[in-house]
């Protein structure tokens, strides 16, 4: 456990020794206030449509405008997460530390899991920050803390499974930058699932339509998020989460671990 938490510390230290850790949460920052001062700005002008008894009859803060924002930063993560995982593993392997890790007392699960919540943590880090812009919504508003916490429970346990995945990617390689474009594509091949999912009885007909529509959806990680946002754990949300992440961490072993026998 200690030498997980280890790994842990070092690659938390090496994210912030580089320009890693700023450019991403300060990229991940502005991006997101972007989006926040679009909405907000939205947000105020349909109030004031509100008072001339012009608009809609009753704005919730969370619905119009923290569901949408958050939604919107998971977008962000398709061009942001690469950033983070495209390292984990390529930089070990082009600066020749792979094979002193592999041959290191230390077993590949605890430097697996240590990388993991090394990433993860500067996720968090980087969600953390953006809690300034959402708590500056309690001015506009009485907004629900559940819904809150809970979407960002979501994007947390979206962003784990993404980190997974960009690992696995990273360990086929040595270059980051090829490691980063590999990562982005097969994220954004994961978000079309669900684009599939919605066109597909016109893609497959009306008698299997719906079936494959039905498992896309379930495939779909962004499906799954959705309740997240409306302030529901749901336990099945939560066990394809955790197993997502599991399969993308047991497929990483199993690509760190041929690399020991390539060596």
């Amino acid at each position: 456990m200690s030498n997980m938490f280890a790994i842990a510390q070092k690659e938390i230290r090496a994210y912030f020794a580089s320009p890693i850790a700023y450019v991403v949460i300060g990229l991940f920052s502005i991006l997101f206030g972007v989006f926040y001062y679009a909405i907000l700005d939205w947000f105020v002008k349909q109030g004031m449509q509100m008072a001339m008894g012009m608009g809609p009859q009753s704005l919730n803060v969370n619905e119009r405008m923290i569901r949408p924002l958050l939604q919107n930063a998971m977008v962000m993560l398709l061009f942001v997460l690469p950033m983070i995982t495209m390292r984990t593993y390529a930089e070990e392997k082009r600066s020749g530390t792979m094979e002193l890790l592999l041959t290191s007392p230390i077993t590949d699960v605890q430097i697996l899991v240590g990388k993991f919540l090394g990433a993860l943590t500067l996720y968090a880090a980087m969600l953390g920050v953006t809690l300034v812009y959402v708590m500056g919504l309690f001015a506009f508003g009485t907004p629900e803390w559940k819904p809150i916490a809970t979407a960002y429970l979501g994007l947390l346990l979206f962003g784990g499974c993404f980190i997974s995945v960009g690992m696995l990617v990273s360990s086929f390689t040595k270059n980051q930058i090829v490691a980063g474009m590999m990562t982005f594509v097969v994220f954004l091949l994961l978000w079309v699932i669900d684009w599939i999912a919605g066109s597909a009885t016109g893609l497959f007909g009306t008698s299997a339509g719906p079936v494959v529509e039905e498992v896309l959806n379930y495939l779909s990680i962004t499906q799954h998020f959705d309740d997240f946002g409306k302030g529901i754990i749901d336990t099945k949300h939560l066990i394809f989460y955790v197993s997502f992440i599991t399969f993308g961490l047991f497929l990483t072993a199993r690509s760190v671990d041929s690399e020991r026998w390539r060596g």
